[in-house]
């Protein structure tokens, strides 16, 4: 995209982060993202021009393996303004918040929910030492030091492992309690324009209110519905069902699909002992929490394999990467050989294959650990996007996705951003987090007063119920 081509009248605002801006296009369902560096950064052109051809490549040759074709869009590289200080590079990706894989409905009302599921799966790696990580989930954990940072002001309800379950009601469960307590974990669009979310200092339940006002048109065409608390219900009800059934669907997965090794299912717990939806079910006297799994094609079965590549825990990956470094130290020379800073290719990506965890002490093996952890991270920190556009039961849509609600039909598409590769350079930083984050939780805990987590027996364990007279 040159300069002389380029009209700054047509370009809006669209978000931010802590990496990059976003700019989307008033009438082109495009947007240009323009990285953003640090000031004491002062990058070239062609260092920014090749730290974007990093990322185009690492979403092309990487991410589509893992995720499939038809998740991925990892875009291209456009030429900006030459006087701009970014490098006049950025790159040029489809708007997610419009996106429709079907042109004719390009035009149609559209809203689109942005969900960061985050880690979906408790360690069960022999090199995690503190057992707390084994019961309570990453997430659930670090809800304590960020309320405790005045990030946000209340606790979430939402726990990632009831998402990933499979389980309907968990997910249902899961997907209310996003709405509840959005955070920066779930956002709403509609038409492109964000309609609900990280509003966390406004009262939750009059937001929810005008969220069922902005969607009702959607759910329920024929206005049917008078308004109030139980027309808001209604309506939140339509939507979870939506979204459950697109997040489990396997209909999207019709791209290329990559070669990449199936990671076996963690044999720790699939539930998380600080869920408010587990905590409810042992106190409705139950003990015994349904297993349901996830289809194998669907969105959040792709994304948790991704997330598994992080077989060893950050514990047991921080002394491989001091290994690296002490390495670096004596050959300086070798970075470029390791792969550490790229090219994210075909060769890169077959070296993520090696799935085993027996180390035998070379730089080899510490080097394929912390590649696939830094993916696995990169997962834990995507974005799903599920665009939806309504349409008719008179249509006929052979190939194409549809979902069904009570009142309604949607086609939809399902994309997946925030797919940067996770730097090298901060693994060191995650090791002193996870650190604090167990720490203050344990803290918190005792501060509560609350008992250790309960342990339940699993299925093939025996107990025995000792009865004494009194």
């Amino acid at each position: 995209m040159e300069a002389d081509k380029m009209d700054e009248n047509e370009w809006d605002y669209h978000g931010e982060g802590n990496k990059s801006l976003i700019v989307a296009h008033s009438q082109k369902c495009v947007v240009l993202r323009f990285l953003k560096f640090l000031p004491h950064r002062n990058m070239t052109a062609e260092e920014v021009s090749q730290h974007l051809h990093n990322i185009l490549d690492f979403g092309k040759h990487v991410m589509k393996q893992f995720l499939g074709e038809n998740y991925v869009h990892h875009g291209v590289k456009s030429r900006c303004e030459k006087e701009m200080d970014i490098g006049g590079y950025a790159m040029c990706l489809p708007n997610l918040t419009r996106l429709q894989t079907f042109p004719f409905v390009e035009h149609r009302p559209i809203f689109c929910v942005e969900i960061k599921p985050k880690c979906g799966f408790i360690p069960c790696s022999a090199h995690t030492t503190k057992e707390i990580k084994k019961k309570v989930c990453r997430f659930c954990m670090h809800q304590h030091l960020k309320v405790l940072k005045g990030k946000w002001k209340r606790i979430s309800k939402y726990c990632p492992l009831d998402l990933f379950s499979g389980h309907k009601q968990r997910m249902h469960f899961a997907l209310m309690s996003l709405l509840q307590d959005s955070q920066n974990n779930l956002k709403i669009f509609k038409n492109g324009t964000l309609i609900y979310g990280c509003r966390d200092d406004q009262e939750y339940l009059s937001d929810l209110s005008q969220l069922a006002h902005h969607l009702k048109p959607f759910f329920f065409p024929a206005n049917g519905l008078v308004a109030g608390t139980q027309c808001t219900k209604n309506i939140l009800k339509e939507l979870i069902h939506v979204l459950t059934n697109v997040l489990l669907s396997t209909n999207s997965d019709t791209g290329r699909v990559g070669k990449m090794k199936s990671i076996p299912v963690a044999q720790g717990r699939n539930y998380c002992e600080a869920s408010c939806f587990y905590t409810d079910f042992l106190s409705n006297g139950k003990h015994k929490m349904e297993t349901t799994g996830l289809p194998k094609g669907c969105i959040l079965y792709k994304a948790l394999q991704t997330q598994m590549l992080d077989m060893l825990d950050i514990e047991g990956l921080y002394p491989l990467y001091k290994r690296v470094e002490k390495y670096l130290e004596e050959y300086p020379e070798e970075r470029s050989t390791l792969l550490l800073d790229g090219p994210y290719d075909e060769m890169f990506c077959e070296k993520l294959n090696d799935l085993s965890v027996d180390d035998n002490g070379s730089i080899e093996y510490a080097v394929t650990k912390i590649q696939q952890y830094r993916v696995a991270m990169t997962a834990k920190d995507c974005s799903i996007m599920i665009a939806l556009s309504p349409t008719t039961q008179e249509e006929c849509f052979e190939s194409r996705p549809v979902i069904k609600a009570s009142k309604s039909s949607f086609l939809y598409s399902v994309s997946i951003l925030d797919l940067d590769l996770k730097p090298y350079e901060n693994i060191p930083y995650q090791y002193k987090r996870d650190c604090k984050i167990v720490s203050h939780y344990l803290k918190s805990s005792q501060a509560r007063g609350e008992p250790a987590p309960s342990i339940i027996f699993r299925d093939n364990e025996d107990c025995t119920l000792l009865l004494h007279n009194v």
